[in-house]
């Protein structure tokens, strides 16, 4: 039988000794085995001695009770050997392994370097006795199928095969699926390398899908020839390591990555809802004979509080960035008669939260000789009208059903409710929906957006929330003749997404306009162009401001009004 030394001897021997000390040891790069820096353990011990002469291994042993003697250092015991070498043996087969492992890695990656310098011999060239191609984009359904056709587009999506590589083309337009039959075109360096968003023209014929297949538009492309206009990595930095359609789209990396995530069905999606919805609205406008004008971004007055204003300096005088044009659509009235805008706007809220941006597109109407029930109609038949001419388009209605399936047109006439009686709501709910201070709402309270927003959709349809108290509305919006208390103003209230439009009727009284300047601690001097219109044929008349992305991310069911910007990590809001 072997003695405990000879199971450890796996090479030649030595006179060397090695210590082992499993309660002062350290099996790290602090220990080197001599007796003043032991090893904790017998299976570290072995495993530094792989491929040198095996020393003579000496455990130490603790002197026993009672003993005046100190700690001895002994050869180790058969059985803890035995499971030492044990382990050692498992250690070294996970060691040839791995190096099998890397070897064949190693080998492929050879090959695959050989086959990446043997497909640049590999030279395509475009087959001269095949008809012209036809240029098109890929949103054109017109042409026949069996036509010869090139598209320029970049990789939407890639699957290779040992038969043929399939590549979803992208070109802004729509999307087409492409063949390459296995041969040459699935050979050459550039196919090797082909990675998503890869920027490419590829020739073939237009054919039918085969039975039981599917792609866009039921067609295929086969393609003869391609070329590639512009490669993109298919490493680390591809574009599917940097943004991914699962991920959060508040996350940071998204946000910053977000001139990517534009390139993705769903974002290009909402864009392309977006351009239909504002020229929806300017249709709409046209049909109603309202005028579009193009009021100024840079001003010198506020519109719906000094606290949100950008302020800066305009070559030694205070301005700011516009919070609203309503004021400026106020003053073309008496010459334009209704009139509307689309333009940006800017509010300095460091808010983050789903509703808030810090540059929005604000669609803003104004209209002459009306009362407030003609304001609330009106309202109403804009909205229907919109959401009528989206789902009206096929192609549109067809991205609607992609991002909010569930969207249905807001059954009319909307519900009205005054700001009173939604004080009263609240509070009957059991338990109450409380206010910001966690009280029960009070007449003057500012309903914040958590409380409106479970009202809207515990309600579950648009609400027309109107005649708030004139401390919280802006300085110029008129007092009810009624009831003095409140203003003639309203608040569209939609559910999922809360308020996506502001409006009132305008103080008509020039009397009434200083005080409110006063009262408000607003200089009236800036204001005198807007101040005028009380002196000049002054008219009963009211107007709204709309945010384009609210009204977006109730349609598009989107959970952000971020979402249906383009670069919402800058424009989105003031960062915290």
């Amino acid at each position: 039988m072997a003695t405990p030394q000879a199971l450890a001897d796996r090479t030649v021997k030595s006179d060397a000794k090695c210590y082992i000390d499993s309660a002062a040891g350290k099996d790290d790069e602090s220990a080197d085995g001599s007796q003043s820096k032991p090893y904790q353990s017998l299976y570290h011990a072995l495993v530094q001695h792989l491929d040198k002469p095996a020393p003579t291994y000496l455990t130490r042993v603790p002197p026993k009770e009672g003993s005046a003697d100190g700690s001895t250092w002994e050869e180790p015991a058969k059985t803890s050997l035995k499971k030492a070498v044990g382990r050692v043996d498992a250690y070294k087969k996970k060691l040839a392994k791995d190096e099998l492992a890397s070897k064949k890695e190693e080998e492929e990656r050879q090959q695959r370097l050989k086959n990446l310098e043997d497909a640049k011999k590999i030279m395509l060239q475009e087959d001269p006795s095949l008809p012209p191609a036809v240029r098109i984009k890929l949103n054109n359904k017109s042409v026949e199928l069996g036509t010869r056709i090139k598209v320029f587009g970049r990789i939407h999506r890639l699957r290779s095969q040992k038969q043929a590589t399939f590549i979803t083309l992208r070109d802004g337009y729509g999307l087409l699926q492409c063949v390459l039959p296995a041969g040459d075109l699935t050979k050459t360096y550039d196919a090797l390398v082909f990675a998503q968003e890869t920027s490419i023209v590829l020739y073939g014929e237009l054919k039918q899908l085969p039975p039981g297949a599917s792609a866009p538009d039921n067609r295929e492309l086969q393609v003869d020839y391609y070329r590639v206009l512009g490669s993109a990595p298919s490493d680390l930095d591809a574009i599917t390591n940097k943004v991914s359609r699962d991920q959060d789209p508040w996350d940071a990396q998204m946000l910053d990555n977000r001139h990517l995530v534009l390139r993705g069905e769903t974002a290009s999606a909402v864009m392309k809802l977006r351009e239909f919805v504002e020229l929806a609205f300017i249709d709409t406008y046209r049909e109603m004979h309202f005028t579009k004008v193009s009021p100024p971004a840079m001003v010198q007055t506020q519109v719906e509080g000094g606290s949100t204003l950008f302020k800066y300096d305009y070559y030694g005088e205070e301005a700011y960035l516009t919070q609203s044009s309503q004021l400026y659509l106020e003053t073309v009235i008496p010459s334009l008669g209704d009139v509307y805008c689309i333009e940006k706007s800017f509010r300095a809220e460091k808010s983050l939260t789903r509703r808030h941006l810090s540059e929005y597109t604000h669609i803003e109407g104004e209209m002459d000789f009306i009362e407030f029930d003609d304001l609330l109609e009106h309202l109403e038949e804009i909205i229907s009208r919109v959401v009528d001419k989206v789902q009206g388009n096929a192609e549109v209605a067809a991205y609607l059903k992609l991002l909010n399936p569930g969207f249905e047109k807001p059954s009319r006439p909307f519900m009205r409710m005054k700001y009173e009686d939604a004080i009263e709501w609240l509070n009957k709910q059991d338990p109450p929906i409380l206010n910001e201070e966690g009280n029960v709402h009070s007449f003057g309270d500012d309903i914040a957006e958590a409380a409106e927003r479970r009202m809207t959709d515990i309600i579950n349809r648009p609400i027309f929330l109107t005649h708030f108290p004139v401390e919280i509305k802006a300085f110029y919006m008129k007092k009810d003749p009624k009831d003095l208390r409140v203003t003639e103003s309203v608040d569209v209230l939609i559910p999922g997404v809360g308020e996506i439009v502001g409006g009132s009727m305008r103080m008509e009284d020039y009397d009434e306009l200083i005080a409110a300047y006063k009262k408000n601690g607003i200089g009236p001097e800036p204001y005198y162009w807007y101040t005028d219109q009380r002196k000049f044929g002054t008219t009963p008349h009211g107007g709204y401001g709309l945010g384009l992305e609210r009204f977006l991310a109730w349609m598009a069911g989107q959970h952000t009004v971020r979402t249906t910007t383009l670069y919402p990590r800058f424009m989105g809001r003031a960062r915290p």
